[in-house]
């Protein structure tokens, strides 16, 4: 609930209201998930699943705003009573991956992603986060004249990043007003994780999700043929020079026992053919760190070690470090006052989660349990299959 009543009998009486109503969302909750899940779309491409969050949305008296950062949403709740401006966050989009799991919901989805076919899926558990903050709506709505404050709703679109040239995302719909008239006196969110048993919140007050930067490295040498090596300048052997020296910024250069951070080549590209040593090879990677001032020292100090790796080879080098977002802060005060509640601290407790290596997209708060004997790895295209000869889907952590 928004804020908390005066007396401890209407705060029991609205917490058993929610919960009343919450159980009766549940079967709408679950189709929705399956629905989504079976429809994924990528970022900045998700107009059906923003389609079907409005109508809902607007079925219930909300006031909807659409199109913004793209297929954003913000709805806004007002209660009957004052309050504080609460918002709720969930993330919309999918993941270039391909489904490998036989279930009637399954994704069967397939697009273009960077010059290749690709399947589609919700493989970070996305569809979930939809489908409960629709659930969340339709049991708010249904009590708003309880309610002292105000909701909003926010359906963020391009979490898991955006297509090549184009804007989106938290930060756009923050340049669009998302926070605006009226502003939130907080954020909260949740994340569906397999770490978790159904039921359980995980939390952490103070920096949670590391923040997120790509980089990109372009060795440029000579040409040459591969029975003839020193008539070129090899960007291969730079290129594996570099990745290697990358590895010592972690761990001879930084105070890794102060703040944790990772830097990683995910992507190596160069050559043709196998005789032919070629002009240039490319070199794709992530920074995470939890420290502001840590993740622009590793910035200098990435672009120091290229450059220096490559003029030693008689290479040049090219490096564009895009920045993502940055870390994910949770407000102490909030974060203790949301795991005190007796609904947030499950069947089995709250606990304290390990700092997560990956970002949420600009507002979190908690992390939620899925069932417990259910192999569901984020990222991973099988993601929805059971284990143990349990054939129970991981929506099943809505309703467990």
């Amino acid at each position: 609930m928004l804020g908390a009543p005066a007396q401890a009998g209407d705060r029991e009486q609205a917490q058993a209201t929610v919960d009343t109503r919450a159980a009766a969302e549940q079967p709408k909750i679950i189709a929705w998930r399956r629905d989504i899940h079976e429809h994924p779309e990528l970022g900045n491409q998700e107009t059906r699943t923003a389609a079907l969050i409005a109508k809902h949305l607007k079925s219930l008296g909300l006031e909807v705003r659409t199109g913004v950062a793209k297929t954003g949403i913000v709805a806004v709740l007002k209660g009957g009573k004052p309050g504080p401006v609460v918002a709720l966050r969930a993330d919309m989009d999918a993941l270039p991956v391909t489904e490998q799991v036989d279930l009637p919901f399954a994704s069967k989805v397939k697009t273009q992603y960077n010059g290749q076919e690709v399947g589609v899926m919700h493989a970070c558990g996305h569809d979930t986060h939809v489908a409960m903050l629709m659930g969340v709506a339709e049991v708010l709505a249904g009590m708003k004249d309880q309610l002292p404050g105000t909701v909003k709703f926010i359906f963020q679109p391009a979490e898991e990043g955006l297509p090549k040239g184009e804007v989106g995302g938290a930060e756009q719909m923050l340049k669009e007003g998302a926070f605006a008239d009226p502003k939130p006196d907080a954020v909260f969110g949740v994340h569906v994780i397999s770490t978790l048993h159904t039921g359980d919140v995980g939390y952490r007050p103070g920096p949670f999700m590391a923040s997120a930067d790509e980089f990109v490295v372009t060795v440029h040498g000579k040409q040459s043929h591969g029975a003839l090596p020193w008539t070129g300048v090899d960007p291969i052997v730079t290129a594996s020079q570099i990745v290697l020296g990358l590895q010592t910024i972690e761990s001879r250069q930084m105070e890794v026992i102060k703040e944790p951070s990772i830097l990683s080549v995910g992507s190596i590209h160069g050559g043709n053919r196998n005789n032919i040593i070629p002009d240039t090879v490319t070199l794709n990677g992530t920074i995470r760190t939890f420290d502001e001032g840590m993740r622009a020292d590793i910035d200098k100090r990435l672009r120091r070690t290229v450059a220096g790796i490559a003029e030693s080879a008689g290479a040049t080098a090219d490096v564009d470090i895009i920045k993502g977002y940055p870390v994910t802060y949770n407000n102490p005060d909030l974060t203790a006052k949301i795991c005190a509640h007796p609904a947030t601290r499950g069947r089995r407790g709250a606990c304290e989660a390990d700092r997560q290596g990956d970002p949420v997209g600009g507002f979190l708060l908690l992390r939620a349990g899925r069932p417990r004997r259910l192999s569901v790895r984020r990222h991973h295209p099988a993601g929805n299959r059971p284990v143990q000869g349990r054939q129970q889907p991981f929506a099943q952590v809505l309703c467990g």
